[in-house]
């Protein structure tokens, strides 16, 4: 992402700006309640729209680490796919929304679908919510795909790469406020997670690659 080294994303300027000035108007206009609420939203853009640095923590070369922060809500054995896994991560506005390569890689191919932002627990959640389908391959042709799908948020889920990008691990390249991601692993990898795991994105292990 362009802005990685700000403190808050881009994603967020706009509304902590607004924020910011509704505070300074209320406050002249001396409307003590509404400037408290304006107070409070530019907390909460603060909060929301955090973009910490993260370290890499000493993994091997070959490891996958989380793309995004959150709990993980399934991990799927697939049959009849060019995949062998599927793990779910759940993120919700508590997480930091920033997205992060799982690996050092080359990006094979993205797709954005722009669409709804109906709750998780609706019936065309899967089908019609806004969603990013990102494939990487790393150097010995090891493929992970990462799948962000939107949930109920008030902002637009933005993917900052474009195909045949090399990204390093770790590197920040998009942003999901909440949502559930999917990421794909092959037959090789040996998986370091279980359902309720609680992950943060370039620290938490995944997996490996044998």
């Amino acid at each position: 992402m362009k802005s990685n080294l700000f403190i808050i994303v881009k994603n967020g300027w706009s509304y902590l700006a607004y924020a910011v000035v509704a505070f300074f108007i209320f406050t002249f206009l001396d409307i003590e309640f509404l400037a408290f609420l304006s107070f409070l939203a530019v907390v909460g853009f603060i909060y929301i729209f955090r973009n910490p640095e993260r370290e890499l923590p000493t993994f091997e070369k070959k490891s996958i680490l989380s793309p995004v922060d959150g709990t993980v809500t399934q991990i799927l054995t697939l049959e009849e796919s060019d995949f062998a896994y599927r793990v779910d991560i759940l993120t919700s506005y508590r997480d930091v929304s920033v997205l992060r390569a799982p690996i050092t890689a080359t990006l094979k191919s993205l797709e954005m679908t722009h669409g709804t932002r109906v709750s998780q627990n609706s019936k065309l959640f899967t089908d019609l919510n806004e969603k990013c389908e990102l494939v990487f391959v790393n150097d010995d042709l090891n493929e992970v795909k990462v799948v962000h799908r939107l949930t109920q948020s008030f902002t637009p889920l933005s993917v900052d790469i474009i195909k045949a990008q090399n990204v390093y691990q770790t590197a920040r390249y998009g942003f999901m406020l909440s949502g559930i991601t999917s990421i794909y692993l092959p037959n090789n990898v040996r998986l370091n997670v279980n359902v309720a795991n609680e992950l943060k994105a370039s620290e938490s292990l995944i997996g490996y690659f044998s």
